[in-house]
């Protein structure tokens, strides 16, 4: 999405004022206020673009390693799950929002393509960064004077620059989680998966990536084995536990641990997300012990 964006002139005394305001509040009401779209938004983009990238399946790291249909296809699972997030219905356009029929449309670039049954008509604009981690959710009523004269094979038009400034911003450049391969040096992703085995690779990945929340679909995607739990899980001094447990290094588990996290100083993590720390403090080695994971005296 473009760094720049200009104000939007979506006043009182704007043709399109009290229109995308009440569409603006129907979807934050529905979303459970703006706390819950802040924090429900960005986690349902984040989880559209993982699931056609399948990194535990395919190997893929990032968005660009798609195929060009798959990543129209991630458009088509905004559209159906942002449906799903606003309890909303199908409509003439993409769904219907107090009676209005809407369009939904999403970009991972810096616009959209506006098609022609969608001119004149609202339409709720979803947007994501991905190398910026950064994601957009706006209303626009699609006037032919915001959008560009020319257009595609498709007959399909973008929104002029001048366009931008005629969008009603729910969430205008807010983070989203970022893709967590994108986030690590690529000496260290390539240490990672450069591994033999299951539990060299996710050794490596809880030496090297410490105090951070790692996902269950990354370990997933590092162990690439279908008992993928099993790796970081004691195995008779040669599971990954074993292994780090050896050079004082503990893995957490998000749900199991949270108390343990807690009293660690570690970020907090999701019930299903898992986090390494080095351990060198004899008080953190005394409450790690405590809850269950002594670390043995070199």
């Amino acid at each position: 999405m473009k760094r720049t964006l200009p104000q939007s002139r979506l006043a009182p005394g704007h043709p399109d004022h009290c229109r995308l305001h009440a569409l603006a509040e129907e979807v934050v009401t529905r979303a459970g206020g703006v706390l819950e779209l802040d924090r429900r938004f960005p986690a349902m983009l984040r989880d559209c673009i993982d699931a056609v990238i399948l990194t535990a399946k395919t190997g893929r790291r990032a968005y660009e390693d798609l195929e060009k249909t798959e990543k129209t296809y991630i458009g088509t699972r905004v559209e159906i799950e942002l449906r799903a997030l606003l309890g909303l219905r199908k409509g003439r356009l993409d769904t219907e929002i107090l009676g209005q029929d809407v369009d939904i449309k999403h970009t991972m670039g810096a616009n959209w393509m506006i098609p022609t049954e969608a001119v004149d008509q609202p339409c709720l604009l979803v947007a994501a960064d991905e190398p910026r981690a950064r994601c957009y959710l706006g209303l626009i009523v699609a006037r032919p004077a915001y959008l560009t004269r020319g257009q595609n094979k498709d007959a399909k038009r973008s929104i002029s620059a001048e366009g931008f400034s005629h969008i009603l911003w729910l969430l205008q450049d807010h983070p989203y989680p970022a893709n967590f391969w994108r986030s690590l040096p690529a000496p260290v992703v390539a240490q990672i998966v450069s591994g033999d085995s299951g539990n060299a690779r996710m050794a490596t990945l809880f030496r090297e990536v410490q105090a951070r929340p790692i996902p269950r679909d990354v370990v997933e995607a590092v162990a690439a084995q279908k008992d993928f739990m099993r790796r970081i899980r004691s195995d008779g001094g040669s599971g990954t536990r074993d292994i780090l447990g050896r050079e004082a290094c503990l893995i957490l588990e998000g749900r199991r641990d949270a108390q343990l996290i807690r009293a660690l100083g570690l970020p907090p993590c999701a019930a299903s997300e898992f986090i390494s720390t080095r351990l060198t403090d004899p008080e953190h080695r005394r409450l790690a012990a405590a809850a269950g994971h002594p670390i043995p005296v070199s």
